[in-house]
């Protein structure tokens, strides 16, 4: 039996699409084990799949100053030392990466066992934690067309990103019930990202009384994040982060309001959902949500507000736009050539697995 050790985790959406890759590893019998950290968000998706979990340190890398930008090298580097030592034992036929801070030690450790390192880069450009790893890895499939000019060495692979099947498996009807809806008004879902983001709650929340006229909203809106002064209001469902009832959410939307990660903007592809982007500025991240949701506006698949440009009118006014020419946008994504990346990702990782 042919051995996979995946990694990745920071955020879900460095872990969600490993998960897109295990049915397809089982069927192929891969004996699958996984390497994180041990508060990451990776530990508890994972270990609720029943699937063998490795615990290393792990510091994070930080792109501003903050005082454990000086103690946090010594966490990857005693990570390194465990993640070597853990898979010199697992002896694993190959290694895949989906990036964020806990991958690198990983890479560098199946590097240093001459183990073959697949990794996965999401975005158009390469993340800080992929921009380290990637001299240590085989092969970097990529998502964007455009991520092939950013990744040297011939190394980049064009496969898409992997999506659960699960997710175009869902219900309406049960989602509508999940949500407690009783009317026919059209669905409004607003997705954060996995730590929500406190401007898009401040946003939609302003605007609520007008958004309820015309819409039932599921908002997604992060852990912690949950308003309770607003619990009881009729056609409004908070939830601080989704996972089984994810597809049944998801189908019974009408239009989504989301922050511009790929993985849920190729979800939306994925499930021909008309959506209005907001990714995360300049100020906060390294712009490639920003790159991301122009890439998909040009393509015809999303419409794009910056934060910058953004207030509740506009929001509202934008919103209203994206539901009245809504067939417009269902008809350019189910044009799309682009699909779920798992098939091409298992085919890159079953060519380069060790015997």
């Amino acid at each position: 039996m042919k051995k996979i050790i995946l990694t990745g985790g920071g955020s879900a959406g460095h872990v969600t699409p490993n998960l897109a890759l295990v049915p397809e590893l089982k069927g192929l019998g891969y004996d699958i084990q996984y390497i994180g950290t041990s508060d990451g968000i990776e530990r508890k998706i994972i270990e609720n799949e029943n699937i063998k979990y490795h615990i290393i340190s792990s510091g994070k890398l930080r792109r501003y100053f903050d005082l454990k930008n000086f103690t946090d090298p010594f966490k990857v580097l005693k990570g390194i030392w465990q993640a070597k030592k853990i898979i010199k034992k697992e002896k694993p036929s190959i290694v895949f990466s989906k990036g964020g801070f806990v991958s690198v030690p990983v890479v560098i450790g199946a590097y240093l066992n001459k183990v073959p390192v697949i990794a996965h880069e999401s975005d158009i450009t390469p993340g800080l934690a992929n921009k380290i790893c990637i001299p240590y890895c085989t092969k970097v499939c990529v998502t964007f067309p455009e991520s092939i000019n950013h990744i040297g060495g011939g190394k980049a692979v064009l496969t898409g990103t992997p999506i659960r099947k699960e997710i175009k498996q869902g219900s309406r009807l049960l989602g509508l019930k999940i949500c407690g809806f009783e009317n026919n008004k059209p669905v409004l879902l607003i997705i954060g990202g996995s730590l929500g983001s406190k401007f898009i709650n401040e946003t939609i929340r302003e605007q609520l009384e007008i958004l309820l006229k015309d819409y039932n909203i599921i908002h997604i809106c992060g852990k912690g994040n949950i308003d309770n002064k607003l619990l009881n209001v009729k056609g409004y469902k908070q939830f601080e982060f989704v996972s089984e009832e994810l597809p049944h959410i998801m189908n019974a939307a009408d239009v989504v309001i989301s922050r511009a990660g790929a993985n849920v903007i190729f979800e939306l592809l994925y499930l021909n959902k008309p959506n209005l982007l907001i990714p995360l500025s300049r100020k906060s991240s390294r712009g490639d949500q920003i790159l991301n949701a122009r890439s998909f506006e040009k393509s015809g698949y999303s419409m794009v507000i910056e934060e910058e440009h953004i207030n509740g009118k506009i929001l509202v006014e934008m919103l209203n736009k994206l539901y009245k020419d809504k067939e417009d946008y269902i008809k350019n994504m189910k044009n799309s050539k682009i699909g779920s990346g798992v098939e091409n990702i298992i085919k890159i990782i079953q060519q380069y697995s060790l015997n």
